[in-house]
């Protein structure tokens, strides 16, 4: 399994509308995914280590596929899409990561 994660970072001037990218955003990417996509998280970032503090990131997504292939196969053809509506919930260039997952429950 692998894990296809999209950070945003914690930047000065950078908005993030969690309510349009949990109610809009998500619910339309899943759907274009399809079936090929096992399952899903989203993360609002709150404090960094010390409770105080600024979190790292301001939202995290996790998407969970079978195989990278499976992502590709079940991206392309909505990529477009997908990041056409970015600008509509933030101004942080978002940083992708592909990592296999060795335990998943």
């Amino acid at each position: 399994m692998i894990k296809v994660s999209i950070l945003y970072q914690n930047r000065q001037a950078g908005r993030f509308d969690m309510d349009y990218y949990v109610n809009t955003h998500m619910p339309m990417s899943i759907q274009m995914l399809g079936t090929a996509l096992r399952g899903v998280t989203v993360e609002h970032g709150l404090s960094g280590m010390k409770l105080e503090s600024e979190p790292a990131c301001v939202a995290m997504c996790h998407l969970f596929f079978d195989s990278v292939e499976a992502f590709q196969s079940a991206f392309a053809p909505h990529a477009e899409s997908i990041r056409n509506d970015i600008v509509n919930y933030t101004n942080i260039e978002p940083i992708i990561q592909f990592s296999e997952v060795k335990i998943h429950q």
